[in-house]
């Protein structure tokens, strides 16, 4: 069941983290340079970054406070 949920997290958190990292690259790149560009390599990069650091620093936390 523990596993299941961390998977749960994981996923919610990639992609909320790549809709948020795509919406503000491009919103950067109009404002900036006046071009419609996505910065994929780095949405992605940080998408799987934050996806797995996340909900490992959240569950330690919980088990922090449990003891």
């Amino acid at each position: 069941m523990q596993s299941r949920g961390l998977f749960t997290d994981v996923a919610v958190t990639f992609v909320v983290t790549l809709v948020a990292a795509i919406i503000v690259t491009l919103l950067w790149n109009l404002i900036a340079h006046g071009e419609a560009a996505i910065d994929w390599p780095n949405a992605f990069r940080l998408a799987i970054i934050l996806a797995i650091a996340l909900p490992v620093v959240n569950r330690a936390g919980k088990r922090g406070k449990a003891r």
